[in-house]
């Protein structure tokens, strides 16, 4: 019997080719199950914020898992996008989170402590305002609902003035800046790098400080769906970016080169702003969840949380308590 050897090549061939088709369809396959087994983490961020941490401590390398980064201009928007379910992982200030935790949002957070004199109370270089006592019938400004209005308010208070004797303007940092330099404010509440700019590019002075009134703690947030169903890569973040605060107190000055160039802010301000702040991780433990509560006691009393809330049922211990211990 005689075998036709074009026929044999033919058949060969298409032997040769179902089996490479066969084989490209597993690997497809295996590729597609490999996707869509991949965690993707949706981060909020700000400019020169955590990514650029990440980035320039070399702790972006080698995630185990996918980031979607987004930019906001300011962290109010941040946990607006986590309220509706747009994020899983963000950052603000501890009382913008209680805020709007208050409000009914999913989330809880862990988080990081700067010095408590980083956030204070300016006034030009040319005022008569020497120290609290001289804030009496006069016109401060800060962020409403937030550390601004809440320092304010501490601050009147311990000075024993009464919170009506003095008039509160809720302005933002880019409006109030401007308009203390024009004098249609008398002081101005606000934190780094903002304190180091304007005292270092409009010679303005600090006549009180948050030492003794602010935790200054920023929380790291995750919404409660998050926390559930990626929890593994919540805290593989929550690790990485304690190590690269660490890492940055010790690289100051490379730090503050490397955000100046993504900020445009000068660099001499950012430097004196991270030397100030000495930003470094924490754990969420009993003395901070007593600490906060009763800085949330004293926001409700003041009339910026609009209920009492259990500082307790908002925090996460297990994220940073974990984080800690892999430093």
């Amino acid at each position: 019997m005689s075998i036709n050897s074009s026929s044999l090549d033919h058949s060969l061939t298409r032997r040769l080719a179902a089996s490479l088709l066969a084989a490209a369809i597993t690997l497809s396959t295996a590729a597609a199950s490999l996707a869509a087994d991949t965690v993707v983490l949706r981060v909020g961020d700000q400019k020169g914020g955590n990514r650029s941490l990440l980035e320039i401590s070399g702790y972006a390398k080698d995630l185990p898992y996918k980031i979607e980064w987004s930019e906001f201009p300011a962290a109010a928007p941040i946990l607006e996008a986590l309220n509706a379910g747009a994020l899983d992982v963000g950052y603000t200030g501890d009382l913008s989170f209680l805020s709007v935790y208050a409000a009914g949002a999913p989330i809880k957070a862990g988080g990081t402590r700067s010095d408590a004199k980083t956030q204070a109370i300016l006034v030009r270089q040319d005022s008569p305002i020497k120290s609290a006592a001289d804030l009496r019938g006069k016109r401060l400004a800060g962020t409403r609902g937030g550390w601004g209005q809440f320092l304010i308010d501490a601050t009147l208070e311990k000075a024993q003035i009464k919170l009506e004797d003095a008039t509160f303007a809720p302005l933002g940092p880019v409006d109030a800046k401007i308009a203390l330099v024009a004098g249609s404010i008398d002081a101005w509440a606000v934190w780094e790098p903002y304190v180091s700019f304007a005292t270092l590019k409009d010679k303005a002075r600090v006549i009180a400080d948050g030492d003794g009134l602010t935790p200054t703690i920023t929380f790291i947030v995750a919404s409660d769906n998050a926390i559930a169903t990626k929890r593994a890569a919540v805290q593989d973040l929550v690790q990485r970016l304690n190590k690269a605060r660490l890492w940055s107190l010790d690289h100051v000055a490379e730090y503050a080169r490397s955000t100046a160039e993504l900020t445009k802010l000068p660099e001499d301000v950012l430097r004196s702003a991270y030397t100030a702040q000495r930003t470094s991780p924490i754990v969420i433990d009993e003395n901070v969840v007593k600490e906060i509560q009763a800085a949330s006691d004293r926001s409700t009393r003041y009339g910026i949380l609009p209920k009492k809330l259990d500082v307790n049922q908002a925090v996460d211990r297990s994220f940073t308590a974990a984080a800690a211990g892999s430093n």
